[in-house]
């Protein structure tokens, strides 16, 4: 089974695509990732799930690719009298460590870190932004603010703290649980929420190991700060346009998601684009106009992947979603401007042996019009590198590993199968071709071109590029 494709699509399953029907359809209208979201839902719903997206790679005979998506620490107020209050533009505010329900004056911030880190002259958001405050002093325990923002304000409402890292992991005790959990299913990929630097990442990947690769949501502007050190230390990154939205003016959010993508690209790790893509589609059967612009423009952009969130977990259409996505996706694959913009994204190799091997795959795929690239990967590095170049032909991965055939599935332009080891040039030319054609990139007479590592079966030692004809 082929995605006539290059850019991949990530869906979110929830109370609407539990069943082992929506969870195929989503699979046959185009979906190359499912994401868990372990905001919600319980642990046995999620095992069930799992349960049947590996279910699809036996009816399928396709790898399959699975996202655990980790909550991630959540900062909220405390209660108010009555369960809310009304906060009036220009009226003194004080977030303080009383647990006595709150007013129109106060309420009880049940987070002591934030007493550390917050100071005069930043900004609070509360509930997704839609209140703002000042601060103008933080002192014995009572943030002082100015409200720049009214309105109402409900219990328990989420709290943003845009101008300031705060000390706090970015893995909650609840999302330890949680991944032990994931882990032990065998998911392919952990998100972690709320990345905010370089040692986030470091102490996830000392718990997961090699159990699982990281991806990093970028939706703090303290990780912008640091997009380089985050995408090299990460295996993926998310362009988590929800709480970037919130945090960083809604102006700055598209040329942020333009910097988080170069970025990635730039350091070979994938992307997705998610939050909002085709957020009407929750309710209608058709997208807008905007949401469909939104689609195309992170696809020409040179995401690896698109992501629906409510749209395929909780809304009225996830399959018609589906197939929206891929429609946009296709079309714009079809616009010759694509290919240019791509080609004018290229960015430097960097200075390894395989990254010199897969740009030079890159050009040489170009020149001889080959029917397809293919690459032999233990690890996944030598088709993802594949996949950073963005060669004109499709790259045909081939593994030995099953759970590097899973990782790779929703990786740009990669259609990911496992095969055996090969032991000479002589197998390695024959596997290729044969499974070419059988996976239908190529015919009889025509080229492909062939990237390995020798001595074969180890990993990171991608050393040899070669031309094959198909026989």
């Amino acid at each position: 089974m082929r995605r006539n494709r290059k850019a991949k699509i990530v869906a979110t399953l929830g109370p609407a695509s539990g069943d082992v029907e929506t969870i195929s359809a989503l699979f046959e209208a185009g979906v190359d990732m499912f994401r868990f979201n372990f905001s919600h839902g319980s642990h046995e719903d999620h095992r069930a799930r799992h349960e049947i997206v590996r279910g699809l790679e036996t009816k399928y005979g396709r790898p399959v690719s699975i996202l655990a998506d980790l909550q991630g620490p959540k900062i909220r107020l405390g209660t108010f009298a009555g369960d809310s209050a009304v906060l009036k533009e220009g009226e003194q505010f004080v977030l303080d460590r009383d647990e006595t329900p709150g007013d129109a004056s106060r309420v009880y911030l049940p987070h002591p870190e934030l007493f550390a880190a917050v100071a005069a002259g930043q900004n609070l958001l509360l509930d997704d932004g839609k209140i703002r405050l000042s601060v103008e002093s933080n002192k014995d325990n009572r943030i002082v603010t100015r409200v720049t923002t009214g309105g109402k304000i409900s219990n328990r409402k989420g709290v943003n703290v845009p101008d300031a890292i705060l000390p706090i992991p970015a893995m909650t005790p609840k999302d330890l649980i949680d991944l032990e959990f994931a882990l032990s299913l065998g998911v392919d990929w952990v998100a972690l929420s709320f990345v905010q630097q370089v040692s986030d990442i470091e102490d996830a990947r000392k718990i997961i190991g090699d159990r699982a690769l990281i991806q990093s949501k970028v939706e703090k502007p303290a990780a912008m700060l640091d997009i380089d050190g985050i995408c090299r230390a990460s295996d993926s990154v998310m362009v988590a346009r929800g709480d970037l939205g919130v945090e960083l003016p809604i102006s700055q959010v598209p040329r942020a998601q333009k910097e988080i993508i170069r970025a990635a690209r730039k350091y070979g790790k994938p992307t997705i684009v998610a939050t909002h893509m085709l957020e009407s589609m929750t309710e209608s059967p058709m997208p807008t106009r905007a949401e469909a612009s939104d689609v195309a423009n992170a696809i020409y952009e040179g995401a690896d992947a698109v992501m629906l969130s409510a749209e395929s977990a909780s809304g009225k259409n996830p399959v018609r979603a589906v197939q929206m996505m891929d429609s946009i996706i296709k079309e714009v694959e079809a616009d010759p401007t694509y290919r240019t913009l791509l080609d004018a994204q290229q960015v430097a190799p960097l200075p390894t042996a395989e990254d010199a091997i897969c740009n030079a795959l890159r050009d040489v795929t170009r020149v001889i019009d080959a029917a397809a690239t293919v690459t032999y990967t233990k690890s996944g590095h030598t088709s993802m590198s594949a996949a950073r170049v963005r060669p004109t032909a499709s790259i045909l991965s081939i593994t030995p590993e099953l759970k590097t055939a899973r990782r790779l599935a929703w990786v740009w332009g990669i259609h990911s199968i496992v095969g055996d080891d090969v032991t000479s040039v002589d197998e390695m030319v024959k596997v290729a071709t044969s499974a070419a054609m059988r996976e239908g990139f190529a015919k009889v007479g025509e080229s492909i071109t062939i990237s390995a590592g020798l001595p074969f079966g180890a990993s990171g030692t991608t050393n040899l590029l070669h031309i094959a004809v198909v026989k």
